[in-house]
């Protein structure tokens, strides 16, 4: 099996592994309670907690530091995001058209409960239109905005220091979900000008069930949770200190060669992009117009059913997707694809390959030649 599916989950690395087994057997009482071992287990996390703000660039004053709010991942991140956010304000809520479901969803249960959610349009590149949030924004009062960073689907860089802009001119929030942006690009929460951010390790070789949001320091959020003094009561829980200390040294281990990963990964997706196209002369490479994140290519083989070729793949040796994971059970077209303008049969042929630090160069040439032997038998 050659595992392409990247953007669903990472491999967790051995180092992390190590570590979180470590920390399970030193740090295994409660971080709340107030005995010795509860003490030392409080100290592992709250150090953790600094490094892991350190790495993402928060602003680590004394005073009024930013604030690492661990969740139970992205999604969970992504919800507290949009419902504690400014979640007394009156006004509107705006996300863009090109968001993870966990967004998109929250966004219709905000719909449902009577707030105004309105939506930002996508060019044909896969960029959001900066100029729409622009109107958006003067149209009438807004609470929140929320755009990602890097499309899940795409690989495609959202203008994030742009729309941050236009938000603090207005005096509104922004929240980015930068869960496919960390371990891939530079990401520093200080210099973004966001009100809060989406990370989860598991998508660069950390362990899954742990996810954060970043807060700014000006910057109340309501639980969306209840029944326990933990994280301020931003996020009640008894935190689990090893996943936190495996988030930790993932994301250690991610920052520390970023720029020559980011190289890496960038030369093994053209290469297969190379190979694939030259094969398959009507093969659609979505979103390659635009900048892109280095690890992601969505490419659609018209006339073949994304379905048929994913078992196909599968059984071929090729783990891929067809989309963002947690929408995998749907058999709806893809709501990101449909918002760049894709017509339904390329939406209907689209998959998505994802590589990471760890792929190989032989393992994306055999990829991407498997790829073409097997989209050529489904279409004879």
């Amino acid at each position: 099996m050659i595992y392409l599916d990247n953007n669903a989950t990472t491999v967790i690395r051995p180092e992390v592994l190590e570590v979180m087994s470590h920390c399970w057997r030193e740090h295994f009482a409660n971080p709340a309670s107030q005995h010795r071992a509860g003490r030392r287990a409080q100290r592992a996390l709250e150090d953790a907690r600094e490094s892991i703000a350190q790495h993402l660039g928060a602003n680590a004053s004394t005073y009024s530091p930013d604030r690492v709010i661990f969740t139970s991942g992205g999604t969970e991140a992504n919800n507290l995001a949009l419902f504690g956010l400014n979640a007394r304000a009156p006004g509107k809520v705006i996300v863009s058209s090109i968001e993870h479901p966990s967004i998109l969803g929250a966004a219709t249960e905000l719909a449902r409960c009577g707030v105004d959610v309105q939506t930002i349009r996508t060019r044909n590149d896969g960029v959001v239109d900066s100029a729409h949030l622009g109107e958006l924004l003067e149209q009438s009062p807004t609470r929140l905005v929320s755009v990602m960073m890097v499309n899940n689907e795409t690989g495609v860089l959202q203008p994030i220091e742009k729309l941050a802009q236009l938000c603090a001119a207005a005096n509104v929030p922004l929240h980015t979900d930068a869960v496919q942006a960390v371990g891939k690009i530079n990401v520093r929460f200080s210099d973004l000008n966001v009100a809060a951010m989406t990370v989860t390790p598991h998508k660069f070789h950390g362990p899954v069930g742990i996810g954060a949001l970043l807060v700014r320091s000006d910057v109340a959020v309501m639980p969306i949770l209840y029944g326990g003094s933990q994280q301020l009561s931003s996020r009640p829980g008894t935190e689990p200190v090893a996943l936190v200390a495996g988030m930790r040294c993932a994301l250690e281990l991610a920052t520390q060669e970023l720029d020559s990963h980011s190289r890496v990964m960038a030369v093994l997706r053209d290469r297969f992009e190379v190979i694939v196209s030259q094969e398959l002369k009507d093969a659609v490479f979505i979103g390659r117009n635009a900048q892109r994140a280095p690890h992601t290519t969505c490419v659609a083989f018209p006339g073949v059913d994304r379905q048929a070729a994913l078992m196909a793949l599968d059984l071929a040796g090729i783990a891929c997707s067809t989309g963002s994971a947690c929408a995998s059970g749907s058999s709806e077209p893809s709501p990101a694809l449909l918002a760049m303008g894709c017509t339904h049969e390329i939406v209907r042929s689209a998959l998505r390959f994802s590589v990471s630090v760890l792929t190989k160069e032989a393992e994306v040439i055999q990829a991407a030649q498997r790829v073409v032997q097997t989209i050529a038998k489904l279409r004879r």
